[in-house]
């Protein structure tokens, strides 16, 4: 039997399964910076105050709209919000017609996955409020695919 992501689109996905495809690498939470003129999205290493480092997760996940302004809550219908997402995330794949990648912990069964993959936010970021000059702090290192 194929599992859920293959055969049902993000539209037909029930909330548990929406909720399952995060992986946990907190790339999401990775401060990002837009270039005006070219729309381009870069990432930065700076972490909103929300993320713990620990386990890549929000430390309010409930209420995290109400806390920080420029929190994306995604949802199937807002496709146009993928784009702040890494090129790894599932939404994003999945939402390009493309697979989960081998690492993600529903292909592995392991929550550890994306960590022992090297493809989490885990330990790599610093907070928000430790920041002055958050251009200085530009990273490649979100970008990377597996």
């Amino acid at each position: 039997m194929e599992p859920f992501w293959k055969t049902r689109s993000l539209n037909e996905m029930d909330a548990a399964e929406w909720e399952s495809l995060c992986d946990g690498c907190g790339k999401c939470c990775l401060i990002k910076l837009e270039d005006e003129d070219s729309g381009e999205i870069y990432y930065t290493d700076v972490a909103c105050h929300l993320f713990n480092v620990s386990s890549c997760r929000c430390k309010d996940y409930g209420q995290r709209m109400q806390k920080v302004d420029d929190c994306i809550k995604l949802s199937p219908e807002d496709e146009e919000s993928f784009q702040w997402l890494p090129s790894s995330c599932a939404y994003r794949l999945l939402s390009e017609g493309k697979d989960l990648p081998e690492w993600h912990p529903l292909v592995t069964g392991s929550e550890k996955s994306v960590h022992k993959a090297g493809m989490s936010a885990r330990h790599r970021v610093i907070p928000e409020t430790q920041v002055v000059d958050i251009q200085s702090h530009i990273v490649d290192w979100p970008l990377a695919r597996s």
